[in-house]
């Protein structure tokens, strides 16, 4: 899978995208990330992507020519399964939605700034708008990070055990179980007999249980 981003600030995806799980992904070649500073596609010399708004008001706002210049050069040599832009009104970035994108083998991820882009980009390019929670960030880099975190450690190979993604929260509209390793007792606090006994089937019957229970506590709109 290839993942282009395009950001006015791609030194804030350096850390977050080379190191640990996404570092192993890109390192066995399952997953490719590419971040492009759109000034490159500046309107002028002085390396403009942003002006005033229509209508007057506070804050800048990401201009047409840009944004569309760096979709439309990038889209020349393959063709995108999504153009997301990350805005926290779109639609809320969910399990579901990771799985899916990991099906396929082009993204391209927009990183808003200021008050946003100009709606022409949104109508006329972008496929997805995706929001990762209902809050507001200086801009789209950090979310544009968790999205291919999420979608990258789903890509068959990355991760070491690749059971592991099936069994997360959320996979089956369910919280994750309750975890534990050694030692099996600590200040007196013990480890589940169940965990102990060796038998899988009760186990993995207890695990089920306990992710019932701890949705139905914490996430009952699940």
């Amino acid at each position: 899978m290839r993942i282009d981003i395009v950001s006015i600030i791609p030194e804030l995806l350096e850390s977050p995208l080379n190191h640990s799980i996404m570092k192993r992904a890109q390192t066995k070649g399952l997953l490719e990330v590419h971040v492009h500073h759109l000034r490159q596609w500046a309107v002028n010399e002085y390396g403009q992507v942003d002006d005033y708004q229509y209508g007057g008001g506070a804050g800048m706002v990401m201009m047409c020519e840009p944004l569309a210049n760096a979709i439309e050069s990038l889209g020349r040599d393959r063709k995108y399964d999504e153009i997301i832009y990350m805005t926290p009104d779109g639609k809320q970035f969910d399990q579901k939605t990771a799985n899916r994108l990991s099906l396929g083998e082009n993204l391209l991820i927009i990183c808003g700034h200021y008050k946003g882009i100009d709606q022409r980009i949104r109508d006329h390019f972008v496929t997805l708008e995706l929001s990762v929670g209902d809050y507001v960030l200086s801009g789209g880099e950090l979310a544009a990070a968790i999205v291919t975190d999420a979608v990258g450690r789903l890509l068959p190979g990355v991760l070491n055990d690749e059971t592991s993604a099936l069994t997360d929260s959320f996979q089956d509209d369910l919280l994750a179980p309750p975890v534990y390793t050694r030692p099996a007792d600590f200040r007196g606090w013990k480890v589940p007999d169940i965990l102990l006994s060796g038998d899988l089937r009760k186990v993995e019957e207890w695990r089920y249980e306990q992710a019932v229970l701890r949705t139905q506590e914490r996430r009952p709109d699940l």
